[in-house]
């Protein structure tokens, strides 16, 4: 599990700060920081803008999320999750289900009954919602915008309806539906039932009858209508009694996601017989990997369509004539997207500069798209790696340290 970080920043002079009671409430024990004084912050009264790190422990069900301290007029607390071979991996930016339970007031409905009733679902909301944001920065880790972690910013990323937000929505909706399936079938949901006998649809009866032999049911698949039904109860409840366009787009990337786990299940089966024969075969249904569930979302957000209100103020439509009705899967935006060259605090742009490119492709990754036509600077870098492994008997396996070099191109 990579160590959680959390940045501090301030534009105040302050007193020291003691910093362990602020994480403690959130489970996590603070084992150091970036000042010399360990758990204690100190604010020199002509530094005005001051960053510390400070590194923790958590558990992993804590919820690591923007924690306010008093003493600190501006001062905010913001997490991201570091691995130091792979940088920001990340972080609950999108929604955190334990802080939608505590600061909503008066909840009411299927909300509620998860709030007050389902401490487990919500746990395991929790994990989808982290699965989400990783894959979300795995599929645009060579874009200019790559699914940054950083609070501020993806903040005001999401307050546009832009291909980004839609994406976002339709991979922590398909995250949520993927653990809470996931849980249900391992047993971990006293709340749900799995699939019985009976439960597969013609169509897929049709298909595992075509082999020689006879085929039989099981009855321990993915319930992925359990899956499917929580993550809407919980994803789209307090958007439901709303009609503005912003909100009919939400819903709909919100379901697309669901269906890019729901459409797509695959049946398995496992042979019985003698001497390997197929004389019986036991079936059940199967989510596609999560990778698989991210691939497919991404080019939905490369064909994602523009909408725009329809008269009945309960709808969108296409916004040209001539493109055609986005489907129940497709992903669709009503805001153009800024295009993220260059840092701007109004769109929530950290631009392109410093990031690394190749400079040999034609694609997104490449420097010249990347950059954003800026240029590149080359460095070259030694990396250590195992080379000429053996197999000791018995059993050790020896090998030695070689060295290369590697260009690392950054934008200007």
């Amino acid at each position: 599990m990579p160590t959680p970080w959390c940045e501090l920043e301030t534009q105040w002079s302050t007193p020291s700060v003691n910093v362990v009671p602020v994480f403690a409430n959130i489970g996590c024990q603070v084992v150091g920081t970036t000042r010399p004084s360990a758990v204690t912050l100190s604010f020199l009264n002509q530094s005005r803008d001051l960053s510390i790190q400070v590194a923790l422990i958590c558990p992993h069900e804590a919820q690591v999320d923007t924690v306010k301290y008093p003493l600190l007029h501006r001062g905010i607390l913001e997490p991201v999750l570091f691995d130091a071979h792979r940088g920001v991996v990340g972080s609950q930016v999108v929604m955190d289900p334990t802080l939608i339970c505590k600061k909503t007031r008066r909840l009411r409905g299927k909300l509620a009954d998860i709030c007050k009733k389902e401490p487990a679902l919500l746990k395991e909301i929790s994990k989808g919602v982290s699965q989400g944001s990783k894959e979300c920065q795995y599929q645009f880790r060579s874009r200019r915008w790559n699914c940054t972690t950083v609070r501020r910013s993806l903040k005001k990323v999401l307050m546009r309806d832009t291909r980004e937000t839609g994406f976002v929505n339709a991979i922590t909706a398909a995250g949520v539906t993927y653990a809470v399936t996931r849980a249900c079938t391992m047993g971990d949901l006293v709340e749900c039932s799995r699939s019985r006998l009976g439960s597969m649809s013609p169509e897929h009866a049709a298909i595992t009858n075509a082999a020689d032999g006879d085929w039989e049911w099981g009855g321990c698949g993915d319930n992925v209508n359990f899956g499917y039904r929580k993550s809407k109860d919980f994803m789209d409840a307090p958007y439901r009694r709303r009609s503005d366009i912003k909100t009919l787009v939400r819903l709909h990337n919100n379901d697309a996601g669901r269906l890019a786990v729901k459409s797509f299940m695959r049946t398995e089966c496992k042979c019985h017989g003698l001497s390997g024969s197929c004389t019986l075969r036991t079936c059940w249904r199967k989510m596609p990997p999560f990778r698989d569930v991210g691939n497919r979302l991404k080019e939905r957000f490369d064909g994602a369509a523009k909408v725009i209100p329809s008269n009945d103020g309960h709808s969108f439509i296409p916004e040209g004539p001539t493109i055609k009705p986005p489907g129940r899967g497709d992903l669709v935006y009503s805001e153009d997207s800024p295009d993220f060259c260059k840092a701007n605090r109004k769109t929530g742009s950290l631009g392109t500069q410093g990031r690394q490119c190749n400079a040999t492709s034609p694609g997104v990754e490449g420097c010249e798209l990347l950059c954003c036509g800026r240029g590149f600077d080359t460095r070259q870098v030694r990396e250590k790696f195992n080379c000429k492994c053996r197999f000791k008997w018995c059993c050790e396996v020896t090998c030695s340290t070689c060295t290369e070099k590697r260009a690392i191109n950054t934008c200007r």
